[in-house]
């Protein structure tokens, strides 16, 4: 019966229709981006079948039977490699072929057992190196997976969800409600403030922010079903990087001295991925670079990257067998004097 309903679901992805509008435009933006890479990165996106999904276990309910199922089935769990910051509290497991479990329903009173995710979007949480007691702040945090990732590695003292789209807010309470206990609400909170204003209201307050900023979603655009919102969405596409600096201006204010500040988007795009973080490190004193490239080198296994010239940026493309991202990951730090 499982594997009835999976079938389903992956002939049910097939049938998807690539949006001409979108890959036309996407074949010469990253065809002189990624260069030879590219081609590669184009089948696996137009590829749905291809696509892999990571299984992010929730200590919260943890799944023991689960577990040893998903290990007799040869999963492995993610970043066997050491890295710097890997909190033995969070249990991630993939498969190296395309597989995709059923999603949990939503429960009221009933916690989840586990997530399904795209395993890069595990690395913005982890460059953020969160530690028990922390001030956290997740500013743009629908619908939820990066404040689940955060929660899986520390119990922080206090961590806000911010979302400003009201449709998005009510994911992102369901999915809080789906995962975390009663016991951890008094150190959550949610609201629905426009970000580029967060700064203002919370200045410093912040041992840690997470800015998984709006972005051109490469994976779902590509498979927009109205060519004409398509088209609308490019044409807007340029203006995305302005509201991605100001929402890390404002994050910037909301971080204490001395704080980690982590930005992602899931787009290839330059332009809204390394060039605007150029423009934060040019344009704000205050902000050091810090580098991650040892988080690639420990991630090689499991991940694809892309060079960005960047030391605190890391880019990853997916590829065959590696069919994660897009994801761009980067570290800042505030300093302490300016």
């Amino acid at each position: 019966m499982l594997l009835t309903r999976l079938k389903a679901k992956s002939e049910g992805k097939l049938t998807k229709q690539i949006c001409k509008v979108v890959l036309d435009h996407f074949e010469k933006q990253y065809s002189k981006e990624l260069g030879d890479a590219w081609s590669a990165v184009r089948d696996i996106l137009t590829s749905p079948s291809c696509w892999q999904h990571a299984v992010l276990l929730n200590r919260f309910s943890y799944p023991f039977e689960l577990e040893k199922d998903l290990q007799f089935k040869g999963y492995h769990t993610l970043f066997q490699g050491s890295l710097p910051y890997y909190p033995k509290s969070m249990k991630c497991y993939l498969s190296r072929i395309p597989h995709r479990m059923p999603s949990e329903r939503h429960q009221i009173g009933s916690l989840k057992k586990y997530y399904l995710l795209n395993a890069a979007s595990l690395l913005p949480a982890l460059a953020l190196e969160l530690r028990d007691g922390e001030k956290v702040l997740d500013l743009c945090a629908a619908p939820g997976g990066k404040s689940i990732a955060l929660l899986q590695c520390a119990y922080p003292g206090y961590l806000h969800c911010n979302e400003y789209d009201s449709l998005r807010l009510r994911w992102l309470r369901q999915t809080l409600e789906s995962f975390i206990p009663e016991s951890l609400e008094n150190v959550i909170k949610v609201s629905e403030l426009d970000g580029r204003e967060m700064g203002d209201a919370q200045p410093e307050k912040f041992d840690k922010v997470l800015v998984d900023a709006p972005c051109s979603n490469d994976r779902s655009w590509l498979f927009s079903s109205d060519s004409q919102k398509a088209a609308c969405r490019i044409s807007q596409r340029r203006k995305l990087p302005v509201l991605q600096i100001e929402l890390l201006r404002s994050a910037i204010k909301a971080l204490r001295p001395g704080g980690l500040l982590v930005y992602s988007t899931c787009t290839l795009s330059k332009a809204e991925n390394q060039d605007v973080i150029s423009e934060i490190l040019n344009s704000c004193r205050d902000i050091m670079p810090v580098n991650i490239e040892e988080m690639a080198r420990t991630c090689s296994q499991d991940f694809a990257f892309a060079p960005t010239g960047q030391e605190c940026g890391l880019l990853v493309i997916p590829e065959k067998g590696k069919a994660w991202g897009p994801m761009y990951v980067a570290k800042l730090k505030k300093s302490w004097t300016v």
